[in-house]
């Protein structure tokens, strides 16, 4: 026998609704099972590969949006610093260094347990909230890896806002 609570839980799975948002936004997606979906956006710097899981039994969804580019092994230690000294200007998510391949990546877990599931508003605001931070960051990352930028120059340069119209 099904409790109320269990079906409930089965028709608000979050990916149904990044499914649409995805869609919506016309990026290529592929939902490889019910609790696994991956996109692939061109931006303006790169191209990001988000990445969607639902873990049912926790009632999370994480959430991570990874940078093309592997960071070559000799500059990895100045790209921890880098990654850590970002993290500390974020709200939302944090900034990460895949161990297997060395790809940067945004990621966040939304836990959902117990809210009824997700709301469309929170999903835009996790993908926005990622891929923003992701083009706001990337330059910084090329300062550090190609232009041999110190962590405390590229970080300034990221955060600066800029004033005016050229």
């Amino acid at each position: 026998m099904i409790t109320l609570q269990e079906a409930e839980d089965r028709h608000c799975n979050p990916l149904d609704l990044v499914e649409q948002l995805i869609g919506a936004n016309e990026w290529d997606f592929e939902r490889t099972s019910d609790s696994e979906l991956i996109a692939e956006i061109r931006s303006r710097w790169c191209d990001y590969h988000m990445c969607f899981l639902w873990e049912e039994q926790l009632g999370a969804m994480f959430f991570s949006c990874r940078f093309d580019q592997r960071v070559p092994r000799n500059k990895r230690p100045v790209v921890h610093q880098l990654l850590a000294a970002i993290n500390e200007s974020l709200w939302l998510g944090h900034f990460d260094l895949t161990s297997e391949d060395a790809m940067p990546l945004f990621r966040h877990t939304i836990p959902l347990r117990g809210v009824g599931g997700a709301s469309v508003e929170q999903l835009e605001d996790l993908v926005d909230t990622g891929l923003l931070e992701c083009e706001r960051f990337y330059p910084a990352l090329q300062m550090v890896v190609w232009g041999g930028q110190s962590v405390d120059h590229a970080v300034k340069a990221a955060v600066m806002d800029t004033v005016g119209e050229a």
